[in-house]
C-alpha cells in the first residue's frame, strides 16, 4: 500500500467523518419491489454505476433476474437521457458580495421499458431529482466529498422511483402516458399520470 493511496484514504475519511459531524447522511433503500417480469435487460454500460445500482435491485426483487441480451429478457429497460451524462450544477443563490453562497445540483433521467419485440409497456418517463449545496472556499475538500455523496443519493433515489414505476407496470396493458416530473430548489417530487403527486422526499443538506 502505498503513501500516496494511504493519504487519500485518510483524507476521505477525515472529509466523512466532517459530513456525518455536520449530520449530513444517505437515505437509505426504500424497499423492494415486486416486478412483473421474469427478466430484465438494462440498456445501459456494464460498467455504468446506475447501471449496477438498478441491476442490483433488481435482483434483490427476488424472482427477477438480469438479462445479457434484450432477446433473453421479457422486459427492457431503455434509457433515453442518461442522468450520468446530463447531470448539472447551477447557480442556486449569490450572497450579498454577488459570490456563489449555493449550488443546485440536478440529476434527470427520461426512460422507458418495452418487451423484447419493441412493444412499449411504459411510455417515456421523467424524473428529475435536485439538491442544494452550500458553497464555502474554506471546505473545497469537504463540499467535493460533500458534492459526489448527494449525487450517489440522488442516483440511490432515482433507482427507487424507477423501480417503484416498473413495479406498476401490466403487461398487456395499454402503456400509461408518459410521466414527467419537475424539480424546484430544495423540493424534490414528482407527478403520475393521473395528475397526483408523489409526496416531496426531504432535501438532505
Amino acid at each position: 500500500m502505498t503513501t500516496t493511496f494511504l493519504q487519500r484514504a485518510i483524507l476521505a475519511l477525515g472529509a466523512a467523518a466532517t459530513l456525518a459531524g455536520c449530520g449530513f447522511h444517505l437515505r437509505g433503500s426504500g424497499g423492494n419491489y415486486t416486478l412483473p417480469f421474469n427478466a430484465l435487460y438494462v440498456s445501459l454500460p456494464e460498467s455504468s454505476p446506475l447501471a449496477i445500482d438498478l441491476k442490483r435491485n433488481i435482483r434483490a426483487n427476488g424472482h427477477t433476474a438480469v438479462a445479457a441480451r434484450a432477446a433473453d429478457a421479457d422486459g427492457v429497460i431503455e434509457v433515453i437521457t442518461n442522468p450520468e451524462k446530463t447531470r448539472t450544477k447551477s447557480i442556486l443563490s449569490l450572497n450579498s458580495n454577488g459570490r456563489v453562497r449555493e449550488y443546485l445540483l440536478s440529476y434527470n433521467i427520461v426512460f422507458r421499458v418495452t418487451d423484447k419485440a419493441g412493444n412499449e409497456l411504459l411510455a417515456p418517463t421523467q424524473i428529475t431529482l435536485g439538491r442544494p449545496i452550500e458553497f464555502k472556499e474554506d471546505q473545497l475538500l469537504a463540499k467535493e466529498q460533500e458534492e459526489a455523496l448527494l449525487y450517489k443519493d440522488m442516483q440511490t433515489d432515482l433507482v427507487q422511483q424507477m423501480m417503484r414505476r416498473m413495479a406498476a407496470i401490466k403487461p398487456g396493458a395499454p402503456a400509461p402516458a408518459p410521466t414527467p416530473s419537475g424539480v424546484l430548489p430544495g423540493v424534490l417530487g414528482t407527478q403520475d399520470a393521473t395528475g397526483s403527486s408523489t409526496p416531496a422526499a426531504p432535501v438532505i443538506r
